[in-house]
């Protein structure tokens, strides 16, 4: 299909992007190398993950740790902006993408590749927020979007390569599987929240506990804020990621942070989305509190 001989894959592990893999092999006969971000998900999304993209085809699999970058340079300014999507919506994944693909192009031009590859589909915002990246930090590599070319269909024969990636598939579909970020989680936009008529029932929640199951008694923690950003808890100073993981751990156990959405996608088409963000939503609220006590009535505007 084109001249590309080594491409980096934003690889997550689930079914989409161990697809990829077979996929760019068969119809570019190229090396790809698989890139896994570490933005928070969790040891248990990434155990396994570089056995997977091998058994999927992959030469490499690299796993970035970029946790305490992304809640220092992506989470905290965002927070601090106050900016929401929908109004409510804390931009968990949007947050995640850019330091992602960053992260991506630089893995890239380390080992020599000549393109670059997600798994996004066409109808989402993500494409543009990888892509975007891609071409401010390296325009001249190729971009490669399957599932925005590819006709892979039940009908089309398997070839031997595509059997583990059938065995992943099986194991993908037997659950229903959440995105984990350090900022929130995201379920896929399927299954019970395709009709807006139906509540999100208990699993479109992994993080936060149900409200009958929440503490009766409540919980106060103290925040201590510097220039827009929480520098410390209860008295106790701490780095941005530690701030978020223990605002995480304390606002899931008393059910904070859950949201409901139908949401306006670039393309013009609406999305049911559930979101977890127990830790960014004690942030934010704390925020406009202060906000509400310095700032007069002309400069500060409810969002």
């Amino acid at each position: 299909m084109s001249n590309v001989k080594k491409v980096v894959l934003a690889y997550s592990g689930g079914l989409d992007t161990s697809a990829i893999i077979p996929w760019l092999k068969e119809n570019y006969d190229c090396e790809v190398i698989a890139f896994v971000a570490d933005v928070g998900q969790g040891e248990q999304e990434l155990e396994g993950i570089e056995q997977k993209a091998i058994a999927s085809g992959a030469s490499q699999c690299f796993v970035a740790d970029l946790k305490h970058e992304m809640v220092a340079d992506y989470i905290y300014p965002s927070l601090k902006t106050g900016a929401t999507y929908e109004g409510k919506y804390l931009l968990g994944t949007s947050m995640a993408r850019p330091i992602i693909a960053k992260a991506q192009v630089e893995c890239a031009l380390e080992v020599g590749a000549d393109a670059l590859c997600h798994g996004c589909t066409g109808k989402g915002n993500d494409q543009v927020r990888f892509e975007s990246t891609f071409s401010a930090l390296a325009p001249q590599l190729k971009v490669i979007a399957p599932w925005r070319e590819w006709d892979l269909t039940s009908e089309k024969p398997c070839s031997i390569t595509w059997q583990p990636v059938i065995s992943l598939a099986l194991q993908a579909l037997r659950k229903f599987i959440h995105v984990m970020l350090m900022p929130g989680t995201s379920p896929p936009k399927a299954g019970v929240l395709e009709d807006t008529w139906t509540a999100a029932n208990q699993d479109c929640w992994v993080w936060t506990a149900e409200p009958e199951d929440a503490p009766n008694t409540p919980a106060f923690v103290t925040l201590a804020v510097n220039a827009g950003e929480v520098v410390a808890v209860d008295g106790e100073s701490m780095s941005p990621y530690d701030v978020l993981t223990l605002l995480n751990d304390k606002g899931a156990e008393h059910g904070v942070g859950r949201i409901d959405i139908v949401e306006n996608r670039l393309v013009g088409m609406k999305s049911r989305g559930c979101y977890e963000t127990p830790g960014g939503t004690i942030i934010m609220e704390a925020l406009r509190g202060v906000e509400q006590l310095v700032l007069d009535k002309e400069s500060y505007q409810v969002p």
